[in-house]
């Protein structure tokens, strides 16, 4: 029987990352419309200026900001109007000293001027006099032509998840299609006598499936595909036969359960029947999560997750979700905030803990609170907004620290 040998959180990341530097998750061109929180697999660059013409803001006058310096209540300046500018149409007027263009809010500027001045402010004293008064400075109230975007200028970075916003700016740009990665393709097997799925009876000895389902809503927030949630007893060939249909398609393979060192637990075994390195990750300095397997077959990761559904959880985001970011290059940042801690932690020698904590304000700052319990307990998650992360050198941490909370 093979006992761990277990390396760091950081440790595994990089050998990880080193063994499947040439995998490649590959992009695809999709409408701005499918493009929501899809990762972009290169810089967009804007063609064009944006707005691109000079723009009003305001419902107002168009003026050479210096016309209405020193204008007030009790000695307005007097400007002559010469026309207006039609919303949606160009204009060949020029604005000289002296002179004002009544312009709708987002209608074109006309050359000359330099600022706008809110009709609020302005009084019309005939049909081709106004007054001013209120001084306005050079460029309020409008938005010059390239103000918002430039030509040239990266709207949208290689490795940005899309926000609804960044699809208004595709579409201010005129960009109907984009690059995308590839959403990356697991399939999650669940191995165990005792694991059943929803629909089946729940007799003494059994319990229902919990880290298939949690991982694969976590791989759909990640933005991957499950192409097959599977339940396999603790049976070698069955095993075999289903890891093989993975590797032929998927791009990543997570075996939950069957990692430990029982009889029992073949995943290790598993692995290294299959053409390739078989496994190169067998235990992580983490707390929870030390009985897990990262192998290679056909050229593919296989992640052995423990059994226990915080570990598993817990090691998916430590492991898994690092190195499909990695992967994508995503800049998205870790969602996380920080808190005072309401307790003492014991460290763990050697040893990377998540612990986890529900969030509670008082007195106007965020506290965290221990969420106890055992690893095999799924309301440890449930009843937690996140997790803090003691590194191995730490010796503990110390009631009314402040630290920065990851979340789930």
């Amino acid at each position: 029987m093979d006992f761990f040998n277990v390396i760091s959180v950081d440790e595994a990341r990089k050998r990880i990352n080193e063994t499947f530097m040439r995998l490649k998750l590959g992009t695809e061109e999709i409408g701005i419309l499918d493009a929501l929180d899809r990762i972009a697999a290169e810089n967009t660059v804007s063609g064009i200026d944006v707005p691109g013409f000079n723009r009003s803001i305001v419902d107002g006058y168009a003026i050479k900001s210096q016309n209405s310096h020193g204008a007030s209540e009790t000695l307005p300046s007097f400007l002559n109007l010469i026309g207006e500018t039609i919303m949606g149409e160009n204009t060949n007027l020029t604005i000289l000293d002296g002179e004002a263009v009544y312009v709708p809010t987002g209608g074109i500027v006309p050359e000359g001027a330099d600022a706008v001045i809110m009709i609020e402010h302005v009084e019309q004293l005939g049909d081709n006099l106004i007054a001013l008064y209120k001084p306005v400075a050079y460029k309020e109230n409008m938005l010059f032509q390239g103000d918002d975007v430039g030509e040239g200028e990266v709207i949208l970075e290689k490795g940005k998840k899309i926000r609804p916003q960044d699809i208004g700016v595709l579409a201010a740009i005129g960009m109907a299609t984009l690059k995308v990665y590839k959403k990356p393709r697991f399939f999650i097997l669940s191995t165990g006598d005792e694991i059943i799925d929803l629909h089946e009876p729940l007799d003494k000895g059994k319990i229902r499936d919990i880290n298939g389902y949690a991982l694969y809503a976590l791989i759909k927030k990640l933005g991957g595909d499950v192409v097959r949630r599977v339940i396999v007893k603790d049976d070698f060939e069955k095993l075999k036969c289903e890891l093989s249909q993975a590797l032929d398609s998927a791009d990543i393979i997570i075996i939950s359960g069957g990692s430990s060192v029982g009889t029992k637990d073949y995943t290790y075994e598993l692995m290294n029947t299959l053409t390739g390195q078989g496994v190169f990750i067998h235990g992580l300095s983490i707390k929870p999560g030390k009985p897990t397997l990262v192998g290679e077959a056909h050229g593919k990761p296989v992640f052995g997750l423990p059994g226990h559904p915080v570990s598993s959880i817990i090691v998916f985001k430590a492991i898994v979700e690092y190195f499909i970011k990695n992967k994508m290059e995503i800049k998205e940042d870790i969602i996380k905030t920080k808190a005072i801690l309401d307790f003492n932690i014991h460290s763990s020698p050697g040893q990377e803990t998540y612990q986890m904590v529900s969030l509670v304000e008082k007195d106007g700052h965020l506290h965290a609170v221990p969420v106890l319990g055992k690893s095999g307990m799924i309301t440890l998650l449930s009843n937690s907004n996140g997790y803090i992360v003691m590194k191995a050198h730490e010796e503990g941490l110390y009631q009314g620290e402040e630290r920065e909370v990851y979340f789930i």
